[in-house]
């Protein structure tokens, strides 16, 4: 081909005999295309020197090896997300086609360090997954990495606000908080005093909680008065230090509602403090507060079903990176566990 003219889609497309909309899909990873149907563009585009031929390689052998899922999760530390990783390697051997997954535990969570292992992370996967607090910083990074790579973000556990996403797998917080209202609302005396703790208002499922469970008791139980809301930022001491400081400065307390991370702390501090007929709840079943309440220090924990949770979670992932020419936003909600002594 005459080297002065510029080689277009549709001499490629012409060459491999498809069409240019074939070429495009390749190019842009809009939609599907057989690997056979790919290598066939990828040799035309070789052989008439198409200027876009590194990028059409690059396509072809990522399209040619198993997909692999990215996950940003929180510290290792923490029993949950421990599990949830364990939860998300089953999931992505076990899926159809399997699929690699890379899993990485920040233990520094702010908002530039989270940003920037997403954007490093965006760089060695299809699709990427995160537990995030709802930060600008954080978000413009989603923003960023959805730009320059065209691969599908997701929320999960929390959501984010930038409609950036590819969507959200998580349960429903706004009903895992009315649930720990109404327990409350019927194990407590009938006017009682309650206090709830949360990690951080950063995390939109623990802000939607607190919203959701202040609402039902100032709709059904308007006789139980919720303290003021103690933030433990995620760290078990910290929690530890107001739920005793909690204990001290309210002896009558009739209920703690824990939404968000620092249980260990609390329940430490409910054995060095016995308080028989308090009332406790807190979310996610682990061996922790599983041993909780077996010895009493917790009555109910609302937990999420971390093995639906991660498969939802790996085929919402699957689907958006199947459907890049009509994207959409996936959101999946799971319902969430209620486990007690009883069912333990």
């Amino acid at each position: 081909m005459n080297s002065s003219v510029p080689v277009t889609m549709l001499d490629v497309a012409r060459a491999a005999g498809v069409g240019v909309a074939t070429v495009d899909r390749v190019i842009n990873r809009r939609a599907a295309v057989r690997p056979q149907t790919a290598q066939r563009v990828l040799e035309a585009a070789e052989q008439l020197g198409f200027r876009r031929v590194g990028l059409i390689r690059s396509r072809v052998v990522q399209d040619s090896r198993p997909r692999r899922l990215g996950f940003l999760l929180q510290s290792r530390r923490t029993p949950f997300y421990r599990s949830f990783a364990a939860g998300l390697a089953a999931a992505a051997r076990q899926g159809e086609p399997p699929v690699e997954c890379l899993i990485e535990h920040l233990d520094d969570l702010t908002p530039r360090h989270v940003a920037a292992r997403l954007g490093r992370m965006a760089q060695q996967v299809d699709a990427v997954a995160l537990v995030a607090a709802d930060h600008p910083t954080i978000n413009q990074a989603i923003e960023a990495v959805v730009a320059q790579h065209q691969l599908p973000v997701f929320a999960c556990v929390s959501d984010l606000t930038t409609q950036a996403l590819a969507g959200y797998v998580g349960v429903d917080n706004r009903k895992m908080g009315r649930m720990a209202a109404w327990l409350l609302s019927r194990l407590c005396p009938a006017a009682s005093k309650v206090a709830l703790l949360l990690g951080s208002h950063r995390y939109l499922c623990q802000e939607q909680c607190e919203i959701s469970f202040r609402s039902y008791l100032r709709e059904a139980a308007p006789q139980v008065h919720v303290l003021e809301t103690l933030v433990s930022l995620e760290d078990p001491q910290l929690a530890q230090n107001a739920a005793l400081e909690l204990l001290h400065q309210h002896p009558d307390l009739a209920g703690i509602y824990v939404a968000g991370g620092g249980i260990e702390g609390v329940i430490d501090a409910l054995r060095d403090t016995p308080q028989p007929q308090l009332v406790t709840v807190c979310h996610d079943l682990t061996d922790i507060t599983r041993q909780a309440l077996l010895d009493g220090s917790v009555t109910a924990v609302l937990s999420h079903p971390l093995p639906a949770m991660a498969r939802a979670l790996c085929d919402a992932m699957q689907l958006a990176l199947e459907s890049r020419s009509s994207p959409q936003r996936w959101q999946t909600l799971v319902p969430f566990e209620l486990f007690t002594a009883a069912n333990v």
